[in-house]
């Protein structure tokens, strides 16, 4: 009888393999090998494997059969799947799978209504960024900067990539020491470092936690000419205006374009300019499940270019650059999932195997969408061309 059942239940998984290959044969590029827990293996595709997919339980194998994006990664993240090979290559199979959560999407978009902007900024902050600094400084390089760098060539450091960026941000805002600069979102400091040590008094923003208590000491044993305030953009105000406003990686956390113009408009100077960098999408509030619910909760959205630039043309704002950033957020986001994956075993340790897991699919199936354009990345500076409103 036990020799019948586990006949029986090989047949059972060897039709359900071929109705999984006739699904997504047309689309397949990639050949992909699957293990059972029982050893069984099942290949698709034409060629040696590039991807082999570990199924550890019947959990992992119900999410498999789903053909659901955010079921597998749930299943990875549990560990009840695991992957061996090019991790590229895996988050590329995402074109394959199916991700219609409608309200997951649809809450996205109305919570901040029902809780308010700030409530529901914060809380969207502290479930991304609010882990011990330490783990992020894991896979980031030793700027800290958490937005695309800007490479001259693809075999270039991170690390000199990011402070060209850097460079590039105070440059094209025209900074000189003494000059007054607000920096919304500060993160890990890397602006608010690299500018202060030139002399430029930077005011930094940020309501993370763990990101105020990180930018506070930074200040403090660097006897830099900055300040941190636990603050978020919309209740900040100045009692002069600003030089310029820096923003970097953060206008996916500020969704409304035209009321994000008119503050900025508020906090600076006749003639000042603001930077900003972002990753981006053409349909501003398309993001897929998995992000939504486990990377970026809350009032989140991609940068969408157009979108932004048709509020820029009802404004006092005149457009100077705009860079596309593709190429460069794809080589950005592989450095820092090869930094995650070369300091794995202290992360698991420290932190826990499902928050490597989860930042593994992340950075990786971040790097594969810019890679093969799913998703873009921009840089932007804008000059203010009028006074400041008083109304």
């Amino acid at each position: 009888m036990e020799q019948f059942s586990e006949v029986s239940l090989a047949t059972r998984y060897d039709r359900i393999f071929q109705r999984i290959q006739k699904r997504i044969a047309d689309k397949l590029r990639l050949p992909i090998e699957i293990q059972l827990w029982g050893g069984q293996v099942y290949r698709l595709g034409k060629g040696d494997p590039a991807v082999k997919i570990l199924v550890e339980d019947r959990q992992g194998l119900a999410a498999l059969l789903k053909l659901d994006e955010v079921k597998i990664c749930e299943a990875y993240m549990a560990g009840s799947l695991d992957v061996a090979g090019d991790m590229l290559g895996f988050a590329s199979l995402r074109g394959l799978l199916s991700d219609r959560h409608p309200l997951q999407s649809m809450w996205q978009r109305i919570a901040p209504y029902f809780v308010g902007r700030v409530r529901s900024n914060r809380q969207a902050i502290a479930g991304h960024y609010d882990f011990s600094n330490e783990f992020y400084l894991k896979f980031l390089d030793q700027t800290r900067c958490y937005s695309q760098a800007v490479f001259a060539g693809d075999d270039e450091s991170l690390k000199t990539a990011q402070r060209r960026k850097l460079d590039f941000a105070i440059n094209a805002c025209g900074l000189k020491p003494g000059d007054c600069v607000l920096d919304v979102g500060g993160g890990w400091g890397s602006f608010t470092e690299h500018a202060g040590r030139r002399g430029i008094q930077v005011t930094s923003l940020t309501i993370s936690q763990q990101s105020n208590i990180f930018l506070t000491d930074l200040i403090a044993k660097q006897q830099l000419p900055c300040k941190v305030f636990n603050q978020d953009f919309w209740e900040h105000s100045s009692p002069a205006p600003y030089d310029a406003i820096v923003i970097l990686g953060v206008m996916e956390h500020l969704p409304d374009y035209s009321a994000v113009l008119r503050h900025l408009q508020e906090l600076l100077k006749p003639g000042g300019r603001v930077y900003l960098d972002a990753s981006a999408y053409r349909e501003k509030y398309s993001k897929a499940t998995f992000v939504s619910r486990y990377i970026f909760p809350g009032d989140h959205a991609y940068f969408c270019l157009h979108a932004f630039l048709a509020e820029v043309a009802k404004s006092p704002w005149e457009v100077l650059e705009v860079y596309n950033d593709r190429r460069n957020y794809y080589l950005t986001c592989k450095a820092w999932a090869e930094n995650l994956e070369a300091a794995r075993d202290e992360i698991i340790n420290r932190w826990g195997d499902m928050l490597y897991r989860r930042f593994r699919l992340y950075l990786w199936g971040s790097a594969e969408a810019f890679r093969s354009r799913g998703m873009d990345a921009y840089r932007v500076v804008l000059e203010h061309t009028e006074s400041v409103s008083t109304s």
